[in-house]
């Protein structure tokens, strides 16, 4: 058991998270702005251009995880090669901590206002960038998240061992 509870193992761990949870919130996001563009386009096809950037908003917190995870298993060598001290493999799970829970939250938040701002598209097609700016604001969030995480990954290399 004491193997498999190492540095590298909670550094994994941790880029699994940053990976996962964003992506699942990405996931259900572009899965709910879809189906609501779906029913508009079947009134309106010619609106496709503009649903579109409305569905693909909530997808960028996914990719935000998948920066972390890759900087978690590729700025250090150790990660993956090596013997991680655990003090480091922590630390990287903690980095991962924030783009993790607020990748996955914004990302479900941010597919709401998409939702709404595809009614505005539904009602008023020349007011619709107003919806798009409206779900950007969501994503302020993400990318703070994303700051403190990238900042605290490039941090651990500083901890004393």
């Amino acid at each position: 058991m004491s193997q498999f509870f190492t540095g590298n193992t909670l550094a994994i761990l941790g880029a699994a998270i940053a990976v996962s949870l964003p992506c699942w919130g990405s996931a259900r996001g572009v899965g709910m702005a879809g189906e609501a563009g779906a029913g508009l386009l079947t009134e309106k096809p010619e609106h496709f251009g503009k649903v579109l950037i409305l569905q693909a908003l909530p997808g960028t917190q996914g990719i935000y995880g998948l920066l972390i995870g890759f900087l978690i298993l590729f700025v250090n060598p150790e990660v993956l090669g090596g013997s991680l001290p655990m003090i480091h493999g922590a630390a990287y799970l903690f980095a991962a901590l924030p783009i993790a829970i607020v990748g996955y939250f914004s990302a479900v938040f941010q597919a709401r206002v998409s939702v709404s701002g595809l009614g505005i598209l539904a009602k008023n097609p020349s007011e619709a960038m107003k919806g798009v700016i409206q779900a950007g604001l969501v994503e302020t969030y993400a990318v703070l998240a994303l700051l403190v995480s990238v900042l605290t990954v490039f941090s651990v290399a500083r901890i004393p061992v």
